[in-house]
């Protein structure tokens, strides 16, 4: 961690606590008052200032499992992104969870959870005896052919379906992606993708590749349009 550096003056300074090159670009994380950011290569990507999103992209899909009579008693889900670590916090609270697999590419994340100030949101979940944290890229660990499957895929990656800041990102929302997403759903799986924004388009995307039960649940934001978690199954 580096030390803190004031970007500008005032009650509403930011002041950047860390800025690494990685294999993606620049990663930074910045505190604004009392709250933390990211930001990835210039854009904006979360904050610390709210995450009823992300805690309701990890209950959507377990009320889903529950609403479809799962046939696992302790399912296993997949989290795609640490983030600020709200999503994965929630999760590790729930002891019905099983296995929880949590994959982040950045280096600079995953230290940020364990010696700087992002573990504060996670909660010490990263050191729960059922969390294994994949440090890489998900698009590959999804491809891999010996992939483990899931009864849930959570996944928080970018800004959502129509907005990415990583061009590589766009391969997971379209055909080709979902049916990677398909396959590594245990039947009866449920996939829940958060976005900054509502996706008409992404929805027909979902039933187009074989997904049921597609739904989108919103969540309103001070300003603008609000964030959702589009829902789906894995048909039997």
């Amino acid at each position: 961690m580096t030390t803190a550096l004031p970007e500008r003056d005032g009650p509403g300074a930011v002041v950047t606590l860390d800025r690494r090159e990685g294999p993606f670009g620049e990663v930074v994380l910045r505190q604004r008052g009392r709250h933390f950011e990211i930001i990835a290569n210039g854009c904006f990507l979360m904050d610390t200032a709210d995450g009823r999103s992300e805690r309701l992209l990890i209950q959507a899909a377990l009320d889903e499992l529950d609403r479809t009579g799962s046939r696992t008693e302790r399912p296993a889900v997949l989290i795609g992104g640490l983030g600020v670590g709200f999503s994965l916090a929630y999760a590790a609270a729930e002891p019905r969870w099983g296995r929880i697999a949590i994959v982040e590419r950045e280096t600079a994340i995953i230290d940020w959870h364990r010696n700087g100030p992002l573990g504060t949101f996670s909660d010490g979940a990263l050191d729960d005896e059922r969390v294994a944290v994949l440090h890489t890229d998900l698009l590959e660990y999804l491809a891999a052919a010996d992939g483990e499957r899931y009864d849930a895929l959570c996944l928080d990656i970018d800004n959502g379906p129509d907005w990415t800041v990583t061009d590589s990102n766009n391969g997971l929302y379209g055909a080709d992606g979902l049916a990677v997403l398909w396959h590594r759903l245990q039947p009866g799986g449920v996939l829940a993708v958060w976005s900054a924004q509502p996706s008409a388009a992404f929805e027909e995307a979902l039933r187009a590749a074989g997904f049921s039960d597609v739904v989108t649940h919103e969540i309103p934001v001070s300003r603008g349009v609000p964030d959702v978690v589009h829902l789906a199954r894995r048909a039997d």
